[in-house]
């Protein structure tokens, strides 16, 4: 069995690190097999939303290996996905990260790089990495901030602090928290529920809000023409106004939170 699982439900892929003797860390194998599986799931037309969980029930992703390292960075895909095999890839679809328990250092990292993240109740999540000195590799210098703020981010990144889901949920790095052991059927629904929309118009509208990050409004609103006007011509999103036209009214998705403590 491979260090990372691939399954197709519908139009969803499941990516499950499956490494769970060792907290899903990420070795070299692991890292060459990740950077392969989000290339393939780039390409696969049929594919619409990718899922990312960590095999087991206690982790999701403890970072890299830290016994490895040297090899993660020498890697056949270390220059165009990163030292762990995501981080400068963009499949161009939406990705979810399905967070199950411990989610630290390069995991956080794996997290981030997700569009967003739904996390189990007992989940912990920190950059403990710090206390080992080594600093982030795989794009948590840059999207973390991006979505917790700078103020969250470097509290997070400068004191190794472990939060918990809730915690996680209040500085908006947590969309969603559920019950223990529901993080994964939890991403899958709302992955399945995505996979029902026309695609066009959710990957236009992801490509803008990522690929104006930085820009002033103006620009930003410019390039928002550039990308997201031509999907309202194309033929899916035309039946799809046709079916509104017609009475359709389909339920949305509606968070499905645990109670606070």
């Amino acid at each position: 069995m491979g260090k990372l699982l691939t399954e197709r439900r519908g139009g969803v892929t499941l990516l499950t690190l499956n490494r769970p003797e060792v907290h899903n860390n990420v070795d070299r194998d692991l890292a060459v097999e990740l950077a392969e599986a989000i290339t393939a799931f780039e390409h696969d037309d049929e594919a619409k939303v990718l899922v990312i969980t960590g095999a087991g029930d206690t982790t999701f992703c403890a970072g890299a290996n830290l016994k490895g390292m040297n090899e993660l960075w020498e890697h056949p895909h270390t220059d165009s996905a990163g030292p762990m095999g995501f981080a400068r890839l963009d499949p161009g679809k939406p990705t979810i990260a399905a967070i199950n328990g411990w989610c630290l250092a390069g995991g956080v990292e794996l997290a981030c790089w997700c569009d967003f993240r739904i996390v189990a109740e007992n989940a912990k999540i920190g950059l403990l990495n710090k206390r080992w000195g080594l600093s982030l590799a795989d794009g948590g210098t840059q999207r973390l901030p991006r979505i917790v703020g700078m103020g969250n981010a470097l509290w997070m990144i400068e004191t190794g602090i472990e939060i918990d889901a809730h915690r996680a949920q209040l500085i908006g790095l947590a969309q969603e928290v559920v019950p223990e052991g529901e993080a994964l059927d939890r991403a899958m629904e709302l992955a399945e529920h995505i996979c029902t929309y026309p695609q066009v118009g959710i990957r236009a509208d992801r490509e803008a809000a990522l690929g104006t990050v930085g820009l002033s409004l103006q620009d930003g609103l410019q390039l928002e023409v550039e990308i997201c006007h031509p999907p309202v011509r194309h033929p899916d999103v035309t039946a799809g106004m046709a079916t509104f036209v017609a009475g359709a009214r389909p339920e949305p998705p509606r968070p499905r939170d645990a109670a606070r403590p």
